[in-house]
């Protein structure tokens, strides 16, 4: 900012909460009947139906979405249209659930057949040491993932080292097979080009780490992402949800620390009340030696959530129910 211009001095909103920050009159906002949603990314794309376009330079006018972000767009509206196998078209609290722990990955999605393609027709790829690299059985596992990053999703470990080695290398992205267009920021950038030396050194390189740490290509998720010893799903190579840790994360003094969905809610508003379910997935208490460190860990690892209860009589059907009486 230029401090010898007015024009960079602080604002003065009348109804700003503090003194030199923008007042609730002039923040963005969008209220809409069907649905708003953000993913860590932009205001501009809350709804796509409603761009919020316009914005002051101070909040984050980038119209260009990461992959997550994109996948939460995408997954809604296969949800409303009914065309993500999730049953009839529209949320229910059931599908909220089932589409926040559908572990999607997007850059699967749409792109494994190109690297498929890729290994098919260079079954030896040359890494970034100048070895050439076998890469027909990590071909062979690729083509048989099912593009999720489940616990027992066999593919994801070795798609997630390919990915980030990629990603890695920094800009541009001139590997992409479809890249990215400020006129389709929902669905660009995407893809691979197999034939870019850039993807073919990040795949070879991927298998030979693999191989040097003696883990099978087709290792399961989670064999190698952990909490407290509990596999853990989820990625984040633009996946929905994000999930990163090692092996021994939670475990230690210190424990290794892991990073991603910590605490997890969906809620339905009834005539008869809420009805909702929580998750806290890296559990309720930080002393390991606590029955509730890792107990919704668990829940999460197996995507099951807590029910919670509102009304009197679900209070009292609760099987765990401790009522402790206070007297003056």
């Amino acid at each position: 900012m230029d401090g010898s211009t007015s024009a960079c001095a602080w604002g003065s909103d009348p109804d700003a909460l503090v003194p030199g920050i923008y007042g609730p009159a002039h923040q963005p906002k969008l209220s809409r009947t069907d649905y708003v949603a953000n993913s860590n990314n932009g205001l501009q794309y809350v709804n796509p139906e409603a761009q919020i376009t316009g914005l002051p330079g101070v909040y984050d006018t980038d119209p260009h979405l990461d992959g997550r972000a994109q996948l939460g767009l995408r997954m809604i509206a296969q949800r409303r249209d009914g065309t993500d196998g999730l049953g009839a078209p529209g949320f229910t609290e059931s599908t909220l659930r089932d589409s926040m722990l559908g572990n999607r990955v997007l850059s699967a999605e749409t792109g494994r057949d190109d690297i498929v393609g890729l290994c098919r027709a260079h079954p030896s790829l040359t890494a970034t040491d100048g070895t050439a690299v076998d890469v027909r059985q990590a071909c062979t596992t690729l083509a048989r993932w099912d593009t999720r990053a489940d616990t027992t999703s066999r593919g994801i470990v070795l798609w997630s080292a390919f990915y980030n080695r990629l990603l890695d290398g920094g800009p541009p992205d001139t590997w992409r097979r479809v890249p990215y267009d400020p006129a389709q920021p929902l669905t660009t950038p995407r893809g691979f080009n197999g034939e870019d030396p850039r993807v073919q050194r990040s795949l070879a390189d991927a298998v030979q780490d693999f191989a040097a740490r003696d883990l099978p290509v087709d290792v399961e998720l989670g064999a190698v992402q952990k909490w407290d010893g509990i596999p853990l799903p989820g990625c984040d190579a633009g996946c929905f949800d994000v999930v990163e840790a090692s092996p021994d994360s939670g475990t230690g003094t210190p424990t290794v620390g892991a990073f991603g969905s910590s605490f997890l809610m969906t809620v339905e508003l009834t005539r008869d009340g809420p009805r909702a379910h929580t998750l806290l997935t890296y559990g309720q208490s930080a002393n390991p030696t606590s029955p509730h460190f890792s107990d919704q860990t668990r829940l999460f690892s197996r995507k099951q959530w807590v029910t919670e209860r509102f009304t009197q009589a679900e209070i009292s059907g609760d099987p765990g129910l401790e009522v402790t009486t206070l007297r003056r």
